[in-house]
Protein backbone atom coordinates (compact mmCIF):
# COMPACT_ATOMS: atom_id res chain seq x y z
CA UNK A 1 0.00 0.00 0.00
CA UNK A 2 1.41 3.53 -0.96
CA UNK A 3 -0.25 6.55 1.79
CA UNK A 4 -1.02 10.23 1.22
CA UNK A 5 -1.83 12.81 3.39
CA UNK A 6 -3.28 15.90 1.43
CA UNK A 7 -3.29 18.62 3.93
CA UNK A 8 -5.07 21.96 3.06
CA UNK A 9 -3.78 24.32 5.65
CA UNK A 10 -7.01 26.24 7.08
CA UNK A 11 -9.33 24.68 5.11
CA UNK A 12 -11.83 24.28 7.44
CA UNK A 13 -14.32 27.26 8.78
CA UNK A 14 -17.52 27.89 9.51
CA UNK A 15 -21.31 29.14 8.44
CA UNK A 16 -20.78 32.39 5.95
CA UNK A 17 -23.87 33.81 5.21
CA UNK A 18 -22.62 35.60 1.33
CA UNK A 19 -22.29 31.27 0.86
CA UNK A 20 -26.09 30.99 1.94
CA UNK A 21 -24.39 29.35 5.25
CA UNK A 22 -22.58 27.14 3.62
CA UNK A 23 -18.78 26.58 5.22
CA UNK A 24 -16.26 27.15 1.99
CA UNK A 25 -15.51 23.82 1.79
CA UNK A 26 -18.97 23.24 1.41
CA UNK A 27 -19.95 25.80 -1.00
CA UNK A 28 -16.22 25.13 -3.32
CA UNK A 29 -16.93 23.28 -6.30
CA UNK A 30 -14.93 20.20 -5.66
CA UNK A 31 -16.31 17.34 -7.93
CA UNK A 32 -12.92 14.89 -7.31
CA UNK A 33 -13.73 15.32 -3.70
CA UNK A 34 -17.36 14.67 -4.50
CA UNK A 35 -16.27 11.05 -5.69
CA UNK A 36 -14.16 10.21 -3.16
CA UNK A 37 -16.52 11.00 -0.09
CA UNK A 38 -18.99 8.39 -1.61
CA UNK A 39 -16.28 5.78 -1.38
CA UNK A 40 -14.85 6.76 1.89
CA UNK A 41 -14.87 7.24 5.49
CA UNK A 42 -15.53 10.83 6.87
CA UNK A 43 -15.23 12.17 10.37
CA UNK A 44 -13.72 14.39 12.74
CA UNK A 45 -10.91 14.60 14.12
CA UNK A 46 -9.29 17.38 17.19
CA UNK A 47 -5.91 17.82 16.36
CA UNK A 48 -4.70 20.80 18.68
CA UNK A 49 -4.63 19.16 22.49
CA UNK A 50 -6.74 21.55 24.35
CA UNK A 51 -4.12 24.52 26.04
CA UNK A 52 -2.13 24.14 23.22
CA UNK A 53 -2.29 27.09 20.98
CA UNK A 54 -3.93 26.14 17.67
CA UNK A 55 -1.09 26.95 15.24
CA UNK A 56 0.40 25.07 12.01
CA UNK A 57 3.00 23.56 14.25
CA UNK A 58 1.18 21.78 17.18
CA UNK A 59 -1.69 20.52 14.17
CA UNK A 60 0.67 19.38 11.98
CA UNK A 61 2.89 17.53 14.23
CA UNK A 62 -0.17 15.81 15.32
CA UNK A 63 -1.66 15.05 11.60
CA UNK A 64 1.91 13.57 11.56
CA UNK A 65 1.56 11.08 14.79
CA UNK A 66 3.65 13.21 17.20
CA UNK A 67 1.89 14.44 20.33
CA UNK A 68 2.47 18.12 20.52
CA UNK A 69 2.22 18.09 24.57
CA UNK A 70 5.47 15.58 23.81
CA UNK A 71 7.20 17.13 21.30
CA UNK A 72 6.34 20.57 20.64
CA UNK A 73 9.31 22.84 21.53
CA UNK A 74 8.19 25.88 19.94
CA UNK A 75 7.31 26.64 15.80
CA UNK A 76 10.28 28.80 14.98
CA UNK A 77 13.25 25.84 15.77
CA UNK A 78 11.09 23.39 13.54
CA UNK A 79 11.28 26.23 10.69
CA UNK A 80 15.19 27.00 11.46
CA UNK A 81 15.57 23.21 10.85
CA UNK A 82 14.30 24.20 7.10
CA UNK A 83 17.07 26.48 6.44
CA UNK A 84 19.74 24.65 7.91
CA UNK A 85 20.46 27.25 11.28
CA UNK A 86 22.79 25.40 12.93
CA UNK A 87 21.07 25.52 16.72
CA UNK A 88 22.47 24.48 19.82
CA UNK A 89 20.99 23.53 22.67
CA UNK A 90 21.12 26.91 24.64
CA UNK A 91 19.56 28.68 21.43
CA UNK A 92 16.08 30.16 21.25
CA UNK A 93 14.87 30.68 17.76
CA UNK A 94 12.39 33.40 16.90
CA UNK A 95 9.97 33.42 13.75
CA UNK A 96 10.71 37.05 12.04
CA UNK A 97 7.33 38.12 10.08
CA UNK A 98 8.06 40.96 7.62
CA UNK A 99 4.64 42.68 8.02
CA UNK A 100 2.76 45.42 7.00
CA UNK A 101 2.08 48.22 10.12
CA UNK A 102 -0.40 51.18 9.06
CA UNK A 103 2.10 54.06 8.33
CA UNK A 104 -0.03 56.80 10.18
CA UNK A 105 1.56 59.47 11.73
CA UNK A 106 1.80 57.81 14.95
CA UNK A 107 4.31 55.92 17.60
CA UNK A 108 5.44 52.88 16.41
CA UNK A 109 3.32 51.65 19.29
CA UNK A 110 -0.09 53.31 17.88
CA UNK A 111 0.35 52.05 14.56
CA UNK A 112 -1.92 49.19 13.57
CA UNK A 113 -0.93 45.64 11.61
CA UNK A 114 -2.45 45.53 8.08
CA UNK A 115 -0.77 42.53 6.59
CA UNK A 116 0.98 39.87 8.25
CA UNK A 117 2.43 38.75 4.82
CA UNK A 118 3.25 41.79 2.99
CA UNK A 119 0.91 40.87 0.05
CA UNK A 120 2.65 37.56 0.44
CA UNK A 121 6.31 38.88 -0.42
CA UNK A 122 8.72 37.35 -2.99
CA UNK A 123 11.95 35.80 -1.24
CA UNK A 124 13.73 37.62 -3.76
CA UNK A 125 12.34 41.01 -2.12
CA UNK A 126 12.41 39.89 1.17
CA UNK A 127 15.98 39.35 0.65
CA UNK A 128 16.90 42.32 -0.24
CA UNK A 129 14.77 44.19 2.70
CA UNK A 130 16.41 41.16 5.31
CA UNK A 131 19.62 42.51 4.42
CA UNK A 132 18.83 46.12 5.27
CA UNK A 133 17.49 45.12 8.56
CA UNK A 134 20.57 42.83 9.60
CA UNK A 135 22.67 45.73 8.95
CA UNK A 136 21.00 47.74 11.05
CA UNK A 137 20.08 45.77 13.69
CA UNK A 138 23.29 43.95 14.29
CA UNK A 139 23.75 43.07 17.91
CA UNK A 140 26.20 40.53 19.03
CA UNK A 141 24.37 36.96 19.78
CA UNK A 142 21.47 37.97 17.70
CA UNK A 143 21.65 36.03 14.24
CA UNK A 144 19.14 36.56 11.24
CA UNK A 145 18.31 33.98 8.82
CA UNK A 146 16.45 34.27 5.48
CA UNK A 147 13.55 31.68 4.94
CA UNK A 148 10.76 31.89 2.28
CA UNK A 149 8.07 34.58 1.56
CA UNK A 150 7.63 36.96 4.77
CA UNK A 151 8.82 33.90 6.59
CA UNK A 152 12.36 34.20 8.28
CA UNK A 153 14.30 33.47 11.84
CA UNK A 154 15.81 35.12 14.31
CA UNK A 155 18.23 33.09 16.51
CA UNK A 156 19.53 34.73 20.41
CA UNK A 157 22.17 32.54 21.92
CA UNK A 158 22.15 31.67 25.44
CA UNK A 159 18.44 33.28 24.85
CA UNK A 160 14.62 32.84 26.53
CA UNK A 161 11.63 31.19 25.34
CA UNK A 162 9.37 34.07 26.00
CA UNK A 163 5.71 33.92 25.00
CA UNK A 164 5.04 36.23 21.83
CA UNK A 165 1.74 36.96 19.59
CA UNK A 166 1.27 35.53 16.05
CA UNK A 167 0.89 38.86 13.93
CA UNK A 168 -2.53 37.12 12.10
CA UNK A 169 -3.89 36.43 15.55
CA UNK A 170 -3.99 40.57 16.04
CA UNK A 171 -4.93 41.70 11.98
CA UNK A 172 -6.42 44.96 12.07
CA UNK A 173 -5.60 45.74 15.67
CA UNK A 174 -3.19 49.02 17.44
CA UNK A 175 -0.13 46.83 17.75
CA UNK A 176 1.12 48.96 21.35
CA UNK A 177 -0.17 45.74 23.94
CA UNK A 178 1.27 42.78 21.72
CA UNK A 179 4.67 43.97 21.47
CA UNK A 180 7.44 42.35 23.50
CA UNK A 181 8.47 42.61 26.65
CA UNK A 182 12.01 42.31 26.34
CA UNK A 183 13.39 45.49 25.46
CA UNK A 184 15.93 44.27 22.99
CA UNK A 185 13.43 42.73 20.72
CA UNK A 186 10.57 45.92 20.63
CA UNK A 187 13.67 47.96 20.15
CA UNK A 188 14.44 46.00 17.21
CA UNK A 189 11.04 46.34 16.07
CA UNK A 190 11.02 49.81 15.86
CA UNK A 191 13.93 50.22 14.13
CA UNK A 192 13.07 47.54 11.59
CA UNK A 193 10.38 49.84 11.13
CA UNK A 194 12.60 53.06 10.73
CA UNK A 195 14.79 51.19 8.57
CA UNK A 196 11.82 50.07 6.39
CA UNK A 197 9.48 52.49 5.74
CA UNK A 198 11.35 54.52 3.49
CA UNK A 199 13.56 51.87 1.74
CA UNK A 200 13.41 52.17 -2.06
CA UNK A 201 12.00 48.42 -2.51
CA UNK A 202 9.46 49.92 -0.50
CA UNK A 203 8.00 52.51 -1.51
CA UNK A 204 8.23 50.73 -5.14
CA UNK A 205 5.92 48.21 -3.74
CA UNK A 206 3.23 50.73 -2.78
CA UNK A 207 3.53 52.48 -5.91
CA UNK A 208 2.50 48.75 -7.75
CA UNK A 209 -0.04 48.86 -4.85
CA UNK A 210 1.28 45.53 -2.86
CA UNK A 211 1.83 46.20 0.72
CA UNK A 212 5.17 47.04 1.60
CA UNK A 213 7.28 44.91 4.37
CA UNK A 214 7.89 47.52 6.70
CA UNK A 215 8.10 45.82 10.11
CA UNK A 216 9.40 42.79 11.06
CA UNK A 217 7.31 41.16 14.11
CA UNK A 218 9.07 38.59 16.41
CA UNK A 219 7.04 35.55 17.74
CA UNK A 220 6.95 31.63 18.01
CA UNK A 221 9.91 31.03 20.29
CA UNK A 222 11.48 27.89 21.05
CA UNK A 223 14.36 25.81 21.68
CA UNK A 224 16.02 22.85 19.78
CA UNK A 225 13.50 20.87 19.01
CA UNK A 226 14.53 16.47 19.24
CA UNK A 227 11.30 14.56 16.65
CA UNK A 228 12.03 10.57 16.61
CA UNK A 229 12.33 9.66 13.19
CA UNK A 230 9.17 8.61 11.00
CA UNK A 231 10.44 5.91 9.26
CA UNK A 232 11.23 4.43 12.90
CA UNK A 233 8.11 5.46 14.46
CA UNK A 234 5.11 4.05 12.16
CA UNK A 235 8.00 1.80 9.73
CA UNK A 236 6.99 3.78 6.82
CA UNK A 237 9.26 5.57 4.86
CA UNK A 238 8.07 8.87 4.51
CA UNK A 239 8.62 12.59 2.19
CA UNK A 240 7.20 16.16 2.53
CA UNK A 241 6.14 18.41 0.15
CA UNK A 242 5.69 21.74 1.38
CA UNK A 243 6.65 25.19 0.61
CA UNK A 244 6.57 26.41 4.00
CA UNK A 245 9.35 25.82 6.20
CA UNK A 246 7.77 25.05 9.14
CA UNK A 247 6.34 21.51 7.06
CA UNK A 248 10.26 21.31 5.75
CA UNK A 249 11.72 21.40 9.21
CA UNK A 250 9.36 19.02 10.59
CA UNK A 251 10.19 16.56 8.15
CA UNK A 252 14.23 17.47 8.49
CA UNK A 253 13.30 16.61 12.34
CA UNK A 254 11.69 13.31 11.55
CA UNK A 255 14.08 12.49 9.07
CA UNK A 256 11.54 12.74 6.52
CA UNK A 257 12.43 13.00 2.63
CA UNK A 258 12.09 17.03 1.79
CA UNK A 259 10.96 17.06 -1.75
CA UNK A 260 11.35 20.61 -3.47
CA UNK A 261 9.27 21.88 -5.91
CA UNK A 262 9.80 24.72 -8.48
CA UNK A 263 7.28 27.20 -8.24
CA UNK A 264 5.43 26.17 -5.29
CA UNK A 265 5.62 29.50 -3.14
CA UNK A 266 2.74 28.73 -0.19
CA UNK A 267 0.51 31.20 -2.01
CA UNK A 268 -2.21 31.50 -4.10
CA UNK A 269 -1.17 31.09 -6.90
CA UNK A 270 1.68 28.02 -6.57
CA UNK A 271 2.76 24.62 -8.33
CA UNK A 272 -0.48 22.73 -7.40
CA UNK A 273 0.46 20.52 -10.38
CA UNK A 274 3.91 20.27 -9.15
CA UNK A 275 3.54 19.49 -5.94
CA UNK A 276 0.71 16.44 -7.45
CA UNK A 277 3.38 15.40 -9.84
CA UNK A 278 6.43 15.43 -7.38
CA UNK A 279 4.00 13.10 -4.88
CA UNK A 280 3.06 10.24 -7.53
CA UNK A 281 6.60 9.96 -9.05
CA UNK A 282 8.12 9.54 -4.77
CA UNK A 283 5.50 6.55 -4.49
CA UNK A 284 5.58 5.32 -7.78
CA UNK A 285 9.29 5.94 -8.70
CA UNK A 286 11.44 6.43 -5.98
CA UNK A 287 9.48 3.43 -3.59
CA UNK A 288 8.70 5.56 -0.77
CA UNK A 289 5.58 4.31 1.34
CA UNK A 290 3.94 7.90 2.53
CA UNK A 291 3.87 11.34 1.36
CA UNK A 292 2.89 14.61 2.77
CA UNK A 293 1.58 17.12 0.78
CA UNK A 294 0.39 20.38 2.20
CA UNK A 295 -1.00 22.96 0.79
CA UNK A 296 -0.88 26.64 2.28
CA UNK A 297 -3.10 28.61 0.23
CA UNK A 298 -6.59 28.21 2.18
CA UNK A 299 -4.86 29.32 5.58
CA UNK A 300 -3.45 32.19 3.56
CA UNK A 301 -6.93 33.19 2.42
CA UNK A 302 -8.51 32.56 5.42
CA UNK A 303 -5.71 35.27 6.87
CA UNK A 304 -6.57 38.11 4.74
CA UNK A 305 -10.64 37.71 4.83
CA UNK A 306 -10.99 36.44 1.47
CA UNK A 307 -14.05 34.38 0.98
CA UNK A 308 -13.94 34.41 -2.38
CA UNK A 309 -10.42 33.13 -2.36
CA UNK A 310 -10.53 30.58 -0.12
CA UNK A 311 -13.10 28.67 -2.24
CA UNK A 312 -10.87 29.21 -4.60
CA UNK A 313 -7.94 28.07 -3.09
CA UNK A 314 -10.11 24.62 -1.81
CA UNK A 315 -11.18 24.17 -5.71
CA UNK A 316 -7.57 24.46 -6.75
CA UNK A 317 -6.35 21.30 -4.35
CA UNK A 318 -9.32 19.48 -5.40
CA UNK A 319 -8.68 19.52 -8.91
CA UNK A 320 -4.65 20.16 -9.30
CA UNK A 321 -3.47 18.44 -6.42
CA UNK A 322 -6.07 15.12 -5.46
CA UNK A 323 -7.30 14.84 -8.99
CA UNK A 324 -4.01 14.20 -9.84
CA UNK A 325 -2.53 12.35 -7.38
CA UNK A 326 -6.24 9.92 -7.61
CA UNK A 327 -5.68 9.61 -11.47
CA UNK A 328 -1.62 8.85 -11.12
CA UNK A 329 -1.84 6.14 -8.65
CA UNK A 330 -4.33 4.53 -10.07
CA UNK A 331 -3.12 4.44 -13.53
CA UNK A 332 0.11 3.37 -12.18
CA UNK A 333 -1.52 0.14 -10.61
CA UNK A 334 -0.66 1.24 -6.90
CA UNK A 335 -3.31 -0.16 -3.91
CA UNK A 336 -3.30 3.16 -1.86
CA UNK A 337 -5.08 4.94 0.68
CA UNK A 338 -5.49 8.80 0.69
CA UNK A 339 -6.31 10.94 4.01
CA UNK A 340 -7.83 14.38 3.16
CA UNK A 341 -8.13 16.78 6.03
CA UNK A 342 -7.35 20.62 7.41
CA UNK A 343 -5.01 20.97 10.17
CA UNK A 344 -6.94 23.35 11.92
CA UNK A 345 -9.44 26.12 10.89
CA UNK A 346 -8.80 29.48 10.00
CA UNK A 347 -12.40 30.99 9.84
CA UNK A 348 -12.46 34.03 7.55
CA UNK A 349 -14.42 35.94 10.13
CA UNK A 350 -11.77 35.82 12.52
CA UNK A 351 -8.81 35.41 10.46
CA UNK A 352 -6.65 33.56 12.53
CA UNK A 353 -6.90 29.62 13.62
CA UNK A 354 -9.15 27.74 16.14
CA UNK A 355 -8.39 24.59 18.03
CA UNK A 356 -11.81 23.10 16.88
CA UNK A 357 -11.78 19.82 15.28
CA UNK A 358 -11.75 19.53 11.73
CA UNK A 359 -13.22 17.48 8.64
CA UNK A 360 -11.17 13.68 7.49
CA UNK A 361 -11.69 11.95 4.11
CA UNK A 362 -10.01 8.53 4.46
CA UNK A 363 -10.37 6.56 0.98
CA UNK A 364 -8.97 3.20 0.41
CA UNK A 365 -8.88 2.31 -3.53
CA UNK A 366 -8.47 -1.59 -1.65
CA UNK A 367 -11.41 -1.22 0.34
CA UNK A 368 -14.01 1.56 -1.55
CA UNK A 369 -17.15 2.00 0.55
CA UNK A 370 -21.29 3.26 -0.71
CA UNK A 371 -21.43 6.15 1.18
CA UNK A 372 -23.82 9.18 0.60
CA UNK A 373 -21.55 11.68 2.17
CA UNK A 374 -20.26 15.01 0.92
CA UNK A 375 -16.94 16.23 2.60
CA UNK A 376 -17.43 19.00 4.37
CA UNK A 377 -17.92 20.16 8.15
CA UNK A 378 -21.24 19.53 9.40
CA UNK A 379 -21.33 16.42 7.28
CA UNK A 380 -18.55 15.16 8.77
CA UNK A 381 -19.65 15.67 12.85
CA UNK A 382 -22.99 14.13 11.11
CA UNK A 383 -21.29 10.97 10.35
CA UNK A 384 -20.64 10.11 14.38
CA UNK A 385 -16.75 9.37 13.36
CA UNK A 386 -14.55 11.15 16.18
CA UNK A 387 -11.41 10.45 16.85
CA UNK A 388 -10.30 12.73 20.06
CA UNK A 389 -6.76 12.59 19.70
CA UNK A 390 -5.15 13.90 16.63
CA UNK A 391 -1.76 12.22 16.91
CA UNK A 392 -3.12 8.22 16.89
CA UNK A 393 -5.69 9.75 13.77
CA UNK A 394 -1.82 8.18 11.13
CA UNK A 395 -1.67 4.90 12.90
CA UNK A 396 -5.94 4.30 12.47
CA UNK A 397 -4.79 5.58 8.45
CA UNK A 398 -1.89 3.32 8.69
CA UNK A 399 -4.13 0.19 9.04
CA UNK A 400 -6.15 0.43 6.11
Amino acid sequence: MKYVVVLGDGMADQPISELGDQTPLAFAKTPMMDILAKKSEIGMVHTVPDGMSPGSDTANLSVLGYDPKKYYSGRSPLEALSIGVPMKATDVALRCNLVTISEENVSYEEQRIIDHSSSEISTEDAAILLDAVKEALKKDGYDFYLGTSYRHCLVIDQGTVMPLTPPHDVLGQTIGQYLPKDEVLREMMEKSYEVLKSHPLNVARKEAGLNPANSCWFWGAGTKPALSSFEDKTGKSGAMISAVDLLKGIAVGSSMKVITVEGANGGLHTNYQGKAAAAVDVLTKDGYDFVYVHVEAPDEMGHQGSVSRKVEAIEHLDQEVIRPIYEGLSAAGEDFAMLVLPDHPTPICIRTHTGDSVPYMLYNSKEEKVENWQYNEKEAEASGNYVAEGHKLIDYFFTK
